[in-house]
C-alpha cells in the first residue's frame, strides 16, 4: 500500500513537471494514432480544396471570355447615356465619399470604365478608365492602374503617370492649401489611382472591381429606384390621410345630428 501511494505521488509530480502527458501513459498509443488519422484526414480534405479552387478558376476564366463581347456592347450603349459614369460613382454610398467638386467636374469627361483580368487570373488585373479626349485636365485618353502579383508572391502596382495640362492638376494644388485640404485630398479618388502603394484607399480598386463593374445600371438608377419608393410611401400616407378626414367628417356629421335631436 505504501509503495502504491509513493508511485502515485512520483506520477503527480511528473505530471506536474510536464515530464507526463496529460493523458494516461498507457493510451498514448491510441492518441497518437487518432492525431495522425485526423492529419491524413485533413490533408486529403486540404487536397480536395484545392483542386476545386483550380476548377473554379478555370471556369471563372472561360466565363470571362464568354462576357467579353456583352462588356463591348454594354460600353457602346452606354456611351449614348450622357454623365453615365459619374453619376453610377456618385450613387455609389462609399465611392461618392471620395469625390469631392473639382474632381466630379474631371469626372464629368470619363467615357468607360474597363476591369480586364489577366489570362491567369490569380495574379491581377487592370482597371482602365477611358477619358474624352478634349477633357481639359489631362492629356491622357486612358488612365490605368494595374495590380499584380510578383514572382515572389508579394502585391505590385503599376499606375498611368497623368500628364496634367498647365494649371490643372488639382492634387498638387491642394497639397498646398493646408493640412485639412491636403488630408481630404490623400483620401480622394485621384490619390487613389495615383498611389502605387497598397493602402486602405484599395477599397476603391474593389468597389469598382467587385460592386460597379459587374452591374453599373443599378447604381445609376439608384436615385430613380429610392424615389420611386417614396412615392409610394407618399401613395399610402396620402390615403391614410383621406381615410382620417374621411372619419372626421362623419364624426362631425354624427355630432350634429345628436345635437338637433335634443
Amino acid at each position: 500500500m505504501s509503495n502504491n501511494g509513493a508511485s502515485d505521488e512520483k506520477r503527480a509530480k511528473l505530471a506536474e513537471e510536464g515530464e507526463l502527458s496529460p493523458v494516461a501513459t498507457e493510451d498514448d498509443a491510441l492518441y497518437q494514432a487518432a492525431l495522425e488519422e485526423i492529419d491524413d484526414c485533413q490533408s486529403q480534405i486540404d487536397s480536395l480544396n484545392e483542386q476545386a479552387s483550380e476548377e473554379i478558376l478555370a471556369v471563372e476564366v472561360r466565363f470571362n471570355t464568354l462576357r467579353k463581347p456583352h462588356y463591348s456592347k454594354r460600353a457602346e450603349i452606354i456611351a449614348k447615356v450622357p454623365r453615365f459614369w459619374i453619376t453610377t460613382f456618385m450613387n455609389h454610398p462609399q465611392l461618392s465619399l471620395t469625390i469631392p467638386e473639382e474632381q466630379q467636374h474631371c469626372l464629368q469627361d470619363l467615357q468607360n470604365l474597363l476591369i480586364e483580368e489577366f489570362e491567369d487570373i490569380k495574379n491581377g488585373y487592370k482597371i482602365i478608365l477611358k477619358f474624352n479626349p478634349n477633357n481639359p485636365y489631362f492629356e491622357n485618353e486612358s488612365l490605368i492602374k494595374e495590380y499584380r502579383l510578383e514572382g515572389n508572391g508579394q502585391p505590385k502596382s503599376v499606375v498611368t503617370p497623368i500628364k496634367w495640362k498647365p494649371g490643372k492638376n488639382f492634387l498638387a494644388d491642394n497639397a498646398d492649401r493646408g493640412s485639412r485640404k491636403r488630408k481630404a485630398s490623400d483620401s480622394s479618388f485621384f490619390s487613389w489611382f495615383t498611389d502605387s502603394n497598397h493602402s486602405s484607399l484599395d477599397e476603391i480598386a474593389d468597389i469598382l472591381k467587385d460592386e460597379i463593374w459587374p452591374n453599373p445600371l443599378q447604381f445609376f438608377m439608384m436615385p430613380e429606384a429610392l424615389s420611386e419608393e417614396g412615392d409610394d410611401d407618399g401613395d399610402v400616407e396620402d390615403e391614410e390621410d383621406e381615410e382620417d378626414e374621411e372619419g372626421d367628417v362623419e364624426g362631425d356629421a354624427e355630432g350634429e345630428s345628436n345635437y338637433d335631436t335634443d
